[in-house]
């Protein structure tokens, strides 16, 4: 119990201090355990140096101009583009930090059926979007053109904002009726059946390790704690991310093990269609391997 208790004591002084990491340059985060006090103003939000604005200008009911300011960021993951409209994005009623939408037909299925988000996945080449609870992050497909859909993305947000139509609806799912996969309230909130190692896992990745994803435009799902292993899944940006592994592995699993001795390791949940798309990116580098290895052969020869 010594040791669960100095555990807790480490987990709250790391709260206390807690602030969002600075982004890095790409996915493969290392996420320090060294306290560091904060730098900024608590109202300061940290921006990266490649944020864009978009300023279209609309009339008001009056008839006098407005301006809106939509922020861009670029993200670690080159397929994914994170955009904040200076507009609270999730409904306050909505218990969960984020909405995932990854098929059309995920945005006009409840609990959480969202116009936009239909709009922007009828966008050729869009792939998800998802939002979180100021930001919208839309993933594309690898062969599409930021030049091309980016001017469309902006043109559809500008409009939901300033037509007042709401972004996300709140639909209560009937009996029977089939509805989205959404997350309906927040994996890592306190939860009086947790255990207390429960507890300070959520607790750590609630203050420390949370923010770093979501200045990323993702967020991470706790999915449980067995045989002392955490299971987590990314989203957002970070889901479809290439080095989202080592994330994982280098960064969330070396400070969880550091600040808590009951784990023993981090493993990554994923989605069906994900297993299939990772096992064929394995045998694509696998075939680029053996290429090279001929290619070598062949020079030396």
């Amino acid at each position: 119990m010594a040791s669960i208790r100095t555990s807790r004591a480490a987990c709250r002084a790391l709260g206390a201090v807690a602030r969002p990491l600075a982004a890095a340059p790409r996915c493969a985060r290392e996420f320090s355990t060294a306290f560091r006090l904060p730098t900024v103003n608590a109202g300061t939000r940290p921006r990266t140096k490649q944020a864009q604005r978009f300023n279209p200008g609309f009339a008001a009911p009056g008839g006098s101009a407005r301006t809106i300011f939509i922020q861009t960021e670029n993200t670690p993951n080159p397929d994914a583009l994170k955009f904040l409209p200076n507009h609270r994005v999730l409904p306050e009623e909505v218990n969960t930090t984020f909405i995932e939408y990854l098929n059309p037909r995920s945005t006009i299925a409840p609990p959480y059926p969202s116009p936009l988000a239909a709009k922007l996945m009828n966008i050729d080449g869009i792939t998800s979007v998802f939002y979180g609870a100021d930001f919208i992050t839309v993933t594309k497909s690898s062969d599409a053109q930021w030049a091309h859909v980016r001017p469309e993305i902006f043109a559809l947000i500008t409009e939901a904002i300033t037509s007042g139509e709401k972004i996300v609806n709140v639909v209560e799912r009937k009996d029977g009726e089939e509805g989205q996969a959404a997350v309906e309230e927040d994996s890592l909130a306190y939860n009086e059946n947790d255990s207390e190692v429960v507890g300070m896992i959520k607790e750590l990745l609630e203050t420390r390790i949370r923010p770093a994803i979501q200045e990323d435009g993702g967020d991470i799902e706790f999915r449980g704690f067995i045989d002392g292993y955490v299971n987590l899944k990314l989203r957002g940006a970070c889901r479809t991310c290439d080095s989202s592994t080592v994330t994982l592995k280098n960064g969330i699993e070396g400070m969880l093990m550091h600040y808590i001795e009951e784990v023993k390791g981090v493993n990554q949940v994923l989605d069906e269609e994900e297993e299939v798309s990772l096992a064929e990116f394995a045998k694509f580098e696998e075939k680029l391997k053996q290429q090279k290895g001929q290619a070598q052969s062949a020079s030396a020869a």
